[in-house]
């Protein structure tokens, strides 16, 4: 397309959730309880494991990291969605578009390889406790999320630079509640393949890279706990790994069908309930899985009350 029929956007329009007035206050409400409770469990899961020693392991290193990753990208999205549930005129601009998709998929990124880092770290502890410490020294927790931190930082450079350097000379209004990349290229009057075939590529790289991390990390457990002779010491081994599937089983499913489905059965309505999902639901209930399947954060969690009370 000529340069001259490409013209430059200031602003774009979100359409949001629903334009219904009972609808929309509800949702608000909904969503306002939501993001409270994010903003509470996970600061509270990242101040706990700070404040207490005994949580100064590398499992509960990677899980403030998991929490910190929730809390900026649910914050990317959820407070601007929550305004535009009550706002009349819904625009954001075009660099803060692009500003809150790079941030978005920044953190989306590195808690999709924290989540298979997390995996390896199980198998560390399972197969050989003694050797666990100096294994996963804090060199080594460092140096594996500032790989997934940095891989995700690269992915969202190229996402964003790519969508954001397309032309946009038709409507400015996007049916989606945030920047996200698939509404955007169905504004685009530019060949959007080359964005798709990136997409494809690189997150397809990521997510084959983080399931086959989890799937040999699992299948080493496995061997790991059944090589163990007591049943109680075996189901304390696997137990430790419930909390993780949960939050893997849900992460990962919801992204596979978000990124991986046929466009053929592309709905940009049942998109967003999916989005919805994966911005607001997910960093919701990671940290109460974590707690609420974990004696080390119940036991925290007490002494944390029994030290205010003192107070």
């Amino acid at each position: 397309m000529d340069g001259e029929n490409c013209s430059v956007l200031n602003e774009f329009l979100l359409l949001g959730i629903s334009n219904h007035p009972v609808i929309k206050v509800t949702l608000f409400t909904m969503f306002l309880v939501v993001y409270l409770i994010i903003l509470v469990a996970n600061l509270g899961m990242i101040t706990l494991i700070r404040m207490d020693p005994q949580l100064h392991t590398p499992m509960y290193f990677f899980l403030s990291h998991l929490s910190f990753c929730d809390l900026c990208y649910s914050t990317a999205v959820g407070p601007k969605m929550l305004v535009d549930l009550l706002a009349k005129y819904k625009a954001i601009p075009f660099y803060g578009c692009a500003l809150q998709f790079l941030v978005f998929c920044i953190f989306v990124d590195a808690e999709c390889l924290l989540l298979a880092v997390m995996a390896y770290d199980r198998y560390k502890a399972i197969s050989n406790p003694l050797l666990y410490m100096v294994s996963m020294s804090s060199r080594v927790c460092s140096m594996l999320t500032a790989g997934a931190y940095v891989v995700g930082m690269a992915d969202a450079l190229i996402h964003t630079t790519l969508t954001f350097c397309l032309c946009f000379c038709g409507s400015n209004e996007i049916n989606h509640f945030f920047c996200d990349v698939p509404p955007l290229l169905l504004l685009s009057c530019s060949d959007t393949q080359i964005n798709e075939l990136v997409i494809f590529t690189v997150f397809g790289f990521i997510e084959l890279t983080t399931l086959s991390g989890l799937f040999v990390s699992y299948c080493y457990i496995i061997l790991a706990v059944i090589n163990i002779n007591s049943a109680e010491a075996r189901f304390k081994a696997f137990s430790t790994c419930t909390s993780h599937l949960t939050a893997v089983a849900m992460f990962q499913g919801t992204m596979l069908f978000m990124y991986f489905r046929p466009s053929s059965s592309y709905s940009l309505d049942q998109d967003k309930m999916s989005s919805l999902f994966y911005t607001l639901v997910i960093p919701m209930l990671n940290p109460l899985i974590y707690s609420l399947r974990n004696k080390d954060v119940k036991e925290a969690l007490k002494k944390f009350k029994n030290k205010r009370r003192f107070f």
